[in-house]
């Protein structure tokens, strides 16, 4: 007897030998055994996924006569045994018409064949019209179909196979149950290209039969065609090597090379490695093709271990590999591949495409960026350095809400809770003990001048030391905060002079100052309102004393009060402003005095303390010092973006070291860290740059927190402004127009920068 291929000889016989297609044996054993049958059936899917198969053993199970010869002899489990089952797996039911429709495309042919569908069944239970490639026919033929298919005799069965149901009419799909068959995974098909082996007692390796599934591409009987010419050409063996050698496929080793330098940003050894595979004339598209697929099965391994299939036998090898890599670098490598290998078709020739793609993959990672040490699996997350650190291990309540603080303007009550309790622990390791400030004069002491100058003189010390000890000096006379409405505007001078021991401007400034035990401080407030406007000693060195006096302002905005002469007398204390003030005989700052005041306002804020200076003879660079002088760094873009997310940790004089926020490590490269490094070089910090990725305190503010703060103080001050403005009053009660908080700007400011 002459041999017979594997496809042939091992073709399944019933329902429960077929292998991948269980969704559709499960409906049609179940419409078997219930009796409820249809008169057409469409099986669609790729090719050699057991269409013709599957339509054959639908008719043994129609025809079957080993449980009797009526209808109730129609089974799920043809036996095999009885002339029809016997006849149809030989080829020889006359009542099995097949007909292949890519050589019978003509209307004729059709027609002739639907002239015998009257006719009662010669041989068996049921008379079945088994269709190939269905899709061939012609459109006359289509329609010469279509009233049979709809309402066939009952001996009648209609099975239509095709591998393009699209080229079908809809009219055609409508009367047939269409299945579609999966196409078959790899996994699938070695796992029956083991069983059909050990059953011929043929040697094989299982590396080798991953490579015969993979080249199969979903199809079975591509896969059993190429196990027969395997087994031809290795000598009655199925070996990992001749299956390569046969296939044309590339060696693995030499893409797990290529994965082991990419591990290692070794881009000489990457070259070296595509150099010795051109020795040997592969497909270059096809390589990288390989090496994405790695790529998807190191990601597969960093999340889900157990996972990962062992198709090549390097199971073992891509879990060690997959510690060596971030999951980011990962993902980012494998879309390069992906759109490396569209653009192939550009390029001038394959190889050049291929170490293009490889060196975009080292270009495109993070610069500065360390190679990660080997982590466990499965990855999480977070980086295993980050899960590390102290900070990170320590529970803290307060980090809880600190992405709200960071991202969303801040109201006048989280501004006044916050910066009441921050200051003390902003920068205290580089602070020295702020001076005791001198006491307050009592009724009947010296001359207003001279009081004002005793009063700013601790004034200055305190802004220049820097945040005091929170086991400083008890505070002054009317320095504890109440819960009265306007207690905002003390509360923030506070905050903006980092100590909570600093008098605000209107507190001690005139002789009338209460005594221990005098009146609460909204009377000191109200008396100071109307020189608060004009500026009065101490303004120029607070960033936002123009907003507490139009704070202290707006409790008296309807009552004129009276002017104090000693007050507008006071020389200013900001290098470049006039000598003396004019008193406003009308407390009632409008629109225009916010146009005037903001600028000021904004460089105040940005102005280091008169104790800290950029200059070398500075010292060591504290944190209020990098907030004061962030601006003149002169840096923009992802540089600038990443020295507004850091804190300075210590400066011992050589070595500057700062802590960067997690959610910003990605911008650490190596570039921006030398544009930092020069930039406080300019400014007179000589320093080598450390920048450490760890969790930031949340009482410690960056650039960033303080960019915003300011902004949302600004935005506040700008909105109370327009709501106090007489003509915006006078619209509101005339028409009852609302104002838009959200669309007022800032002066000097544009729309796009709040943003």
């Amino acid at each position: 007897m002459s041999y017979q291929v594997l496809a042939r000889k091992w073709r399944p016989r019933t329902f429960h030998e077929l292998v991948g297609q269980e969704h559709v044996q499960r409906a049609l054993v179940n419409a078997l055994d219930q009796g409820r049958l249809h008169h057409a059936y469409l099986f669609t899917g790729t090719r050699g996924v057991g269409k013709t198969t599957l339509a054959r053993i639908l008719a043994k199970c129609l025809n079957c006569t080993d449980n009797g010869e009526g209808d109730d002899g129609v089974t799920s489990t043809p036996c095999g045994r009885c002339d029809s089952c016997q006849s149809i797996d030989q080829g020889r039911f006359v009542d099995l018409i097949e007909v292949d429709a890519a050589s019978r495309t003509k209307v004729e042919d059709t027609r002739e064949l639907l002239d015998n569908v009257q006719y009662a069944p010669t041989q068996g239970r049921y008379k079945v019209y088994l269709i190939d490639e269905v899709h061939m026919l012609s459109t006359s033929s289509f329609n010469a179909l279509l009233k049979t298919l709809e309402e066939p005799p009952p001996h009648v069965k209609f099975l239509l196979a095709t591998t393009d149901p699209q080229k079908l009419p809809p009219t055609v799909l409508s009367r047939c149950l269409q299945f579609t068959l999966k196409h078959m995974p790899p996994e699938r098909i070695v796992g029956h290209l083991s069983k059909v082996l050990e059953a011929e007692q043929v040697p094989f390796e299982e590396s080798a039969l991953w490579l015969l599934g993979k080249a199969a591409a979903g199809s079975m009987r591509d896969a059993m065609s190429l196990t027969d010419q395997s087994i031809a050409f290795g000598q009655g063996e199925v070996r990992h090597a001749d299956v390569a050698a046969m296939l044309g496929t590339l060696d693995h080793r030499h893409v797990l090379a290529l994965i082991e330098a990419l591990a290692e940003v070794d881009a000489a050894r990457l070259l070296q490695e595509v150099a010795s595979l051109a020795e040997q004339g592969p497909d270059f598209g096809a390589v990288l093709d390989d090496l994405t697929a790695v790529l998807h099965r190191l990601a597969i391994g960093q999340m889900v271990p157990s996972a990962l299939d062992n198709g090549h036998g390097d199971r073992q090898a891509l879990l060690e590999l997959a510690g060596r890599f971030a999951a980011e670098d990962v993902q980012l490598y494998y879309q390069i591949g992906v759109q490396g290998r569209a653009d192939m078709a550009h390029a001038p020739d394959l190889r050049t495409a291929l170490e293009m793609t490889l060196l975009r993959m080292l270009a495109f990672r993070p610069q500065g960026v360390p190679r990660p040490a080997r982590t466990p699996l499965p990855m999480r997350g977070e980086a295993a350095p980050q899960e590390s650190s102290p900070s990170a291990a320590k529970p803290d309540s307060r980090s809880e809400p600190q992405p709200e603080v960071k991202t969303q303007p801040q109201t006048q009550a989280q501004t006044q809770g916050q910066t009441q309790a921050q200051p003390h622990v902003q920068a205290q390791p580089h602070v020295q003990p702020a001076p005791q400030p001198e006491p307050q004069p009592e009724p009947g002491a010296p001359s207003s001048s001279e009081t004002q100058a005793k009063t700013a003189a601790p004034v200055e010390a305190n802004v220049d030391a820097a945040p005091a000890p929170v086991d400083g000096p008890a505070p002054m006379p009317g320095e504890v905060p109440d819960s009265r409405d306007d207690s905002g505007g003390e509360a923030d001078y506070r905050a903006d002079n980092h100590a909570s021991d600093v008098p605000p401007p209107w507190e001690g400034g005139a002789p009338e100052d209460p005594t221990p035990g005098a009146e609460a401080p909204t009377a000191v407030a109200s008396e100071s309102a109307p020189t608060a406007s004009n500026e009065p000693v101490g303004l120029a060195e607070t960033p936002s004393a123009a907003a507490q006096a139009e704070q202290a302002m707006a409790s008296t905005q309807d009552q004129p009060l009276p002017t104090e002469p000693h007050l507008a007398e006071t020389p200013a204390v900001a290098e470049g402003e006039a000598s003396s003030v004019e008193p406003s005989p009308e407390p009632d700052p409008g629109v225009e005095d916010m146009v005037d005041e903001a600028p000021q306002r904004q460089q105040h804020a940005a102005e280091p303390a008169a104790g800290e200076s950029c200059s070398p003879s500075a010292g060591t660079l504290t944190h209020a010092a990098w907030l004061a002088h962030f601006d003149d760094l002169g840096v923009s873009g992802l540089t600038r973006n990443l020295a507004a997310h850091c804190v300075v940790a210590a400066d011992d004089g050589e070595r500057l070291h700062l802590h960067l926020d997690p959610s910003q490590s990605a911008m650490n490269a190596e570039v921006h860290q030398n544009r930092i490094r020069d930039a406080l070089e300019a400014l007179g910090y000589p320093r080598r740059l450390e920048i450490e990725v760890r969790q930031l305190d949340t009482s410690v503010e960056t650039p960033r927190q303080m960019a915003e703060r300011l902004a949302a103080e600004r935005h506040a001050e700008a909105v109370e402004a327009l709501k106090r403005d007489p003509h915006i009053q006078q619209l509101q009660q005339t028409f009852g127009a609302r104002l838009v908080e959200s669309t007022v700007t800032p002066a000097g400011e544009t729309r796009k920068a709040r943003r």
